[in-house]
């Protein structure tokens, strides 16, 4: 069977990098089937580029468009829902696919029914499109043991604690779109879609580059290899709202395990909620960095620091040391 594939693409203000990403999109070794461009206000000459581009195009480019901004959640699901294929590929405005994505992506879904999410690696480059010398597994510090287990029934565990999944790498089946979507609100719709998906079937990674990631300072959401330097403000930063957004990303991930018709196993459900309580308990943690040292120690004895939080034993150390 052959399965049909849609590019969702969304835009804003990308006219410096759009026309070289759609050029990508339209040399695919294995051309998609549509492409469906979101546009989210842009006040430059991107829809100018698409439109120009789309009428020498070899298959229906749709430009969606409105006033109102909608943001990247909310402006990707909107391109989501208007594609039609059976696989759906995720596009950023400003990379440059290699020239067979769709194809090794579609190969994966063809051997794997099983399969709905499937995602790769990327390699880093900078405005210009010259290689910065990493990729982006390396930027994520994703592990060969985090890869080996994000393909596994244990896919959940490990992005409970940490999303690995850039969606600008990203094809899923549309039936994980119609279980993912509505997309929560703090929530990032790639972050979503992968542990949807690890509970609703299996993810597969691609261990090679599927295109290449610009960094060019104006990215709505980039990645650059984090240094020593870089870990160690991590830790000393203000605490701010991350502790309270993460307590209402969790919030959102229980409440849709708990809706009668989804397909939650128990012992995901229970990870699920040992995550909140230890996010309730961080973020309820007090101003004085003296007065939380009890409850922090008291909770890094549980293991639930390693179980449940991105870094482990590094977020004992940021909840000890963040100022307030």
């Amino acid at each position: 069977m052959t399965l049909t594939v849609s590019v969702a693409l969304c835009t804003y203000n990308g006219a410096r990098f759009i026309g070289e990403q759609l050029s990508s999109i339209l040399a695919q070794s294995r051309l998609p089937d549509e492409i469906v461009v979101s546009d989210d206000g842009s006040r430059d000459d991107t829809l100018a580029i698409v439109e120009r581009m789309a009428g020498t195009a070899p298959l229906p480019v749709r430009v969606l468009s409105g006033l109102e901004p909608l943001g990247v959640t909310r402006n990707f699901e909107r391109a989501i829902r208007a594609t039609s294929g059976e696989i759906i590929v995720l596009s950023d405005q400003d990379d440059i696919w290699k020239a067979d994505r769709v194809e090794r992506c579609l190969r994966v879904f063809d051997k794997q029914d099983d399969v709905d999410f499937v995602f790769g690696d990327a390699q880093m480059v900078d405005a210009a499109g010259a290689d910065l010398g990493y990729t982006l597994f390396e930027a994520l510090e994703f592990r060969p043991d985090e890869r080996r287990d994000v393909q596994c029934p244990s896919a959940f565990d490990t992005l409970l604690r940490r999303n690995v999944a850039t969606g600008a790498t990203a094809a899923f089946r549309r039936r994980l779109a119609d279980a993912a979507m509505p997309f929560p609100a703090d929530w990032v719709h790639d972050e979503w879609l992968a542990i949807i998906a690890s509970l609703t079937g299996r993810l597969a990674v691609i261990d090679e580059p599927l295109i290449d990631y610009r960094q060019h300072g104006a990215n709505q959401i980039g990645m650059r290899k984090p240094g020593f330097a870089q870990k160690v403000s991590r830790v000393l930063e203000p605490r701010g709202d991350r502790n309270r957004a993460l307590v209402r990303r969790t919030e959102a991930l229980v409440e849709r395990m708990l809706e009668a018709d989804f397909p939650a196993e128990h012992e995901h459900l229970e990870a699920a909620e040992g995550k909140l309580r230890i996010e309730r308990v961080r973020a309820a943690l007090p101003k004085n960095r003296l007065l939380r040292l009890p409850t922090v120690l008291r909770e890094a004895k549980t293991g639930d620091y390693e179980r449940y939080t991105s870094q482990g034993r590094a977020e004992v150390l940021r909840d000890l040391l963040q100022p307030a």
